[in-house]
């Protein structure tokens, strides 16, 4: 389905948000652009985990999930954050409506082989939630939460991977890879560093193996060239200001854009 855009909310961005983030979304809404958000609520979820004294674990970008956290990382994902999102959106004037990648089967995934305990690799995006939320007039407010395919698991799935899978399943026109940085920075000579605005996927997998790309920001580009090779026209990784989502959502040139082919015509 085309004209849909995906915007992933990081979860270190969130309380950094303004209100002219949400506005932008509910003119784009009013404006007849098919919105769907996914996103993450990393700092909330460490919150809470200290509130009941268990220490967070990441290994490359990606969060531990033992038992335990995972029931936190369910409470909060889909309690208070997906509810304070919807709100914010209802408050600027947009119609939004919550929901998480366990209901109707959205996110189906297995268990990763990875040493990160309940994280699940997602193998299926459903999308008959997403598309019925947007056909009643919402935006789909989507928690990355994931479940198995006989629906006895469920499992955290990083929120960026999680977007990805969703943009794919949907074809959509954008995912747009929201954060707290203006998009990969490379280094400079001079110590510096400077905005790559335009990069390739073979660009991507180089800055990788170069050290340029690290941290959090792995699991961003690699959720980015995934949706790319499944049919998605156009990844750009942004700050969340209002003027970024709209001006990418009008085509204009606005953090790191990443197609597969950076000479392709937006």
């Amino acid at each position: 389905m085309q004209g849909i855009v995906v915007i992933k909310c990081g979860g270190s961005t969130m309380d950094q948000l303004p209100d002219t983030f949400f506005q932008a979304i509910a003119k784009l809404q009013a404006e007849g652009k098919q919105i769907v958000i996914v996103h993450g609520g990393g700092p909330a979820i460490n919150g809470m985990l200290d509130r009941v004294q268990i220490a967070p674990q990441f290994v490359d970008g990606m969060r531990v999930t033992c038992e335990d956290t995972l029931r936190v990382v369910e409470m909060v994902l889909c309690g208070s954050i997906n509810k304070a999102l919807v709100r914010r959106l209802t408050q600027a004037g947009a119609k939004a409506w919550g929901a998480s990648g366990i209901d109707g089967q959205t996110l189906v995934a297995e268990k990763t082989s990875k040493p990160l305990g309940w994280v699940g690799e997602v193998k299926q995006a459903d999308t008959t939630i997403p598309l019925a939320i947007l056909a009643q007039g919402y935006v789909p407010v989507i928690a990355p939460l994931s479940v198995s395919r006989d629906g006895a698991d469920a499992f955290n799935v990083n929120a960026d991977v999680a977007a990805g899978a969703i943009a794919a399943a949907l074809s959509a026109e954008k995912l747009i890879l929201v954060t707290d940085v203006p998009g990969i920075l490379r280094p400079e000579p001079d110590g510096s560093k400077a905005l790559v605005q335009e990069a390739s996927t073979e660009e991507i997998e180089r800055m990788i193996a170069e050290g340029i790309i690290t941290g959090g920001m792995i699991p961003k580009v690699q959720s980015a060239l995934d949706a790319l090779g499944q049919g998605v026209q156009q990844v750009v990784i942004c700050r969340g200001t209002a003027e970024d989502v709209l001006a990418v959502s009008s085509g204009e040139a606005v953090g790191t854009t990443v197609r597969v082919n950076v000479n392709q015509p937006q």
